[in-house]
């Protein structure tokens, strides 16, 4: 069956540091021409505007530089790998951001094999929700998160950052939710908690070839 690109899930409004961000098109399936469109460049926009900013204001000075570094020395690593060891899974990450279009970036078609982290979600293992983003399959076959249906409660998740440290996650449930009523405010909103949801395409496929559904894996810190 033919499947193309399609957005895992409609407009909806995310909250986090105080920053509105509307998410309207987010895949983790097959995809189309479109993906050539999402592309490195709108992760390094939405992650360093802050500190563009922020350069701009010290207008290059040394005062400025150094407060500058201090500010990035307190930043959390990001995070470098994924395992799911249940499912065979191990993958590094890909830092995604938003699109000139205020659309969730997703890994290119002809990296199905990697999955991304969403920059504008939390760090994993801090405060707050991180989100992983990953296609079930592509236009050059099985994807990395395809047997991502097959993951349990209890199952072990496992973040490494570009430190070299890992945070373990337990799973505590999954979603197959429709993509016109995705919960965007239980994925995304405020939590004190170190949690952690990993996101894909399932469900049937409609006339046009598209899953209908999205998969929601939710976790927890250890």
């Amino acid at each position: 069956m033919s499947r193309t690109h399609q957005p895992i899930w409609r407009s909806a409004a995310l909250s986090a540091a105080a920053v509105c961000l509307t998410l309207t098109a987010l895949t983790g399936c097959s995809s189309g021409s479109s993906d050539s469109g999402h592309k490195s460049t709108g992760a390094a926009s939405t992650e360093s505007g802050s500190d563009a900013g922020k350069s701009t204001a010290g207008k290059s000075t040394t005062t400025g530089a150094k407060t500058d570094a201090k500010t990035d020395a307190k930043q959390p690593a990001p995070p470098a790998e994924v395992s799911i060891p249940s499912i065979g899974v191990t993958s590094s990450l890909l830092q995604l951001g938003l699109n000139a279009d205020r659309t969730v970036e997703v890994p290119p078609a002809d990296k199905g094999m990697t999955a991304g982290w969403y920059t504008g979600s939390a760090t994993p293992g801090e405060p707050g929700a991180a989100v992983l983003i990953g296609h079930n399959d592509t236009r050059y076959g099985r994807a990395v998160f395809h047997d991502l249906r097959k993951i349990h409660k209890g199952a072990d998740i496992a973040v490494r950052n570009t430190l070299g440290k890992t945070a373990h996650f337990t799973v505590t449930s999954t979603e197959s939710v429709s993509k016109k009523a995705f919960p965007t405010d239980k994925v995304y909103g405020k939590t004190t908690d170190r949690a952690l949801r990993l996101i894909t395409c399932d469900g049937s496929f409609d006339a046009q070839g598209h899953p209908v559904n999205n998969l929601i894996v939710f976790a927890t810190l250890r």
